[in-house]
């Protein structure tokens, strides 16, 4: 399997973060936007920068990342397929780890409640770029509509046909008259 390289990769090498942490600030260039487009299925991302703060913590066996995203991006309306333009300003944080090899088969408990699990630290470094873009289409509007564009016939139909059960035959109605013929 050929890996695929990210986008927008910003290589940071764990070793070189100060115990005091680092400030970074990363922007994608023109075709770096385009890709993510292309790869979240928009029509552009007109810009997309975030500022960040990495700390080392347990010896660089974690880095916790916490910082600000924000982008101006286009998206395609679900109703009329005219374009929708969306300003994306999310803070986000996460943590990378060093990898620890886990069991074949073992089990794996998920909490809504517990934050996620690190990312890996590979060969001694995380790419800060890639989490960015991670983060981003996070943010981005699942189903974005032009204001005041509302699907007519969707919300309102379904909500009154689970109002309404159809009726359908019983089936032991049939026995039952037959009972009742017999009888």
């Amino acid at each position: 399997m050929i890996p695929i390289a990210p986008e927008f990769s910003r290589i940071i090498r764990v070793d070189r973060i100060p115990a005091s942490g680092m400030a970074l600030d990363i922007e994608a260039k023109p075709a770096e936007r385009a890709a993510l487009a292309d790869r979240f299925g928009i029509p552009s991302i007109d810009t997309l920068r975030a500022e960040m703060t990495l700390h080392v913590m347990a010896s660089g066996a974690l880095v916790r990342v916490t910082g600000r995203i924000q982008a101006q991006v286009v998206q395609t309306c679900v109703v009329t397929l005219e374009p929708v333009p969306e300003s994306v300003d999310e803070r986000f944080s996460l943590s990378f780890g060093r990898e620890v090899a886990e069991e074949i088969g073992a089990e794996i408990e998920l909490s809504l409640d517990e934050e996620d699990p690190p990312d890996p630290i590979v060969d001694g470094s995380i790419d800060v770029g890639e989490a960015v873009a991670e983060h981003l289409a996070l943010a981005l509007e699942p189903f974005p509509r032009k204001p005041g564009i509302v699907f007519e016939g969707g919300e309102e139909e379904a909500a009154g046909e689970a109002e309404e059960p159809e009726e359908k035959p019983n089936p032991f109605a049939v026995l039952a008259q037959l009972r009742k013929n017999k009888g």
